[in-house]
């Protein structure tokens, strides 16, 4: 079983960056609407640089068409290990402040799972379980294109928050394609939150449930999340998922 280091560097430009935060009002974002953003959490000149990556397949362990599936109009690759340095310094240094906000959602809907601070140590966990397969995504829109509502779940263990970050420039690049979470509630119609993003800004948001307060004590709601259609131009997005896949 091999647990694949970033390069300490990487790992500390990225913890300064991360750092840089407001993280309490982060998580109350979070736990209040199940997302929120990290404004310009890249550079203009890193989203192209990651973008840039997409034609070169030696990065990627596999291609996925997404209407061969039924997961939408599109594509996505999923990147091998070793990760680029900026997306395995950032998966690093992103994973402490989220487990927080995990244990906290866990605790109140009285989920017994715990998250170790350090994110090799979930690694660690999900590999003793079988799920090996590097998840970060690196995913290509065009015009007509869109990704349909799902979860990113990919075995027994999932990690309860991912990372979304845009790396092309809405009325630039592209138009159309905005981000939307939605959230099913018991008894109750369903919730939308469209999440408007620049080039750089990154999205931190629930994978699958998130603890919702009521009269009773917090329940769990449901949610998904995917990409509306894109009306015009070229639009990527590199995903950070913190959990392995089998």
């Amino acid at each position: 079983m091999t647990i694949h280091t970033v390069p300490e560097a990487a790992v500390r430009s990225a913890e300064a960056r991360v750092a840089g935060y407001d993280w309490q009002a982060l998580a109350e974002e979070m736990s209040g609407y199940g997302c929120a953003v990290m404004e310009k959490l890249l550079t203009p000149e890193e989203c192209r640089e990651i973008a840039g990556l997409y034609p070169d397949e030696s990065h990627f362990r596999s291609h996925v068409h997404m209407a061969r599936h039924g997961f939408g109009k599109g594509e996505y690759r999923y990147f091998r290990y070793p990760l680029p340095e900026l997306i395995g310094g950032l998966r690093t240094a992103l994973y402490p402040r989220l487990a927080a906000v995990a244990n906290d959602w866990n605790e109140r809907m009285g989920i017994a799972q715990r998250y170790p601070h350090e994110h090799a140590a979930f690694l660690k966990q999900c590999h003793e379980q079988g799920q090996t397969r590097p998840t970060p995504l690196l995913l290509q829109y065009g015009a007509g294109d869109f990704n349909c509502l799902h979860q990113d779940l990919y075995g027994d263990l999932a990690f309860p928050l991912q990372v979304a970050i845009l790396l092309s420039e809405p009325g630039e690049d592209f138009t159309g394609g905005e981000f939307v979470l939605t959230e099913q509630r018991p008894r109750m119609q369903s919730r939308a939150e469209v999440v408007p993003l620049r080039q750089g800004d990154a999205v931190a948001f629930a994978v699958h449930n998130r603890p919702v307060h009521g009269s009773k004590g917090s329940y769990r709601v449901n949610l998904r999340h995917g990409v509306s259609r894109l009306r015009s131009g070229l639009r990527h997005t590199v995903g950070i998922i913190f959990h392995d896949a089998k």
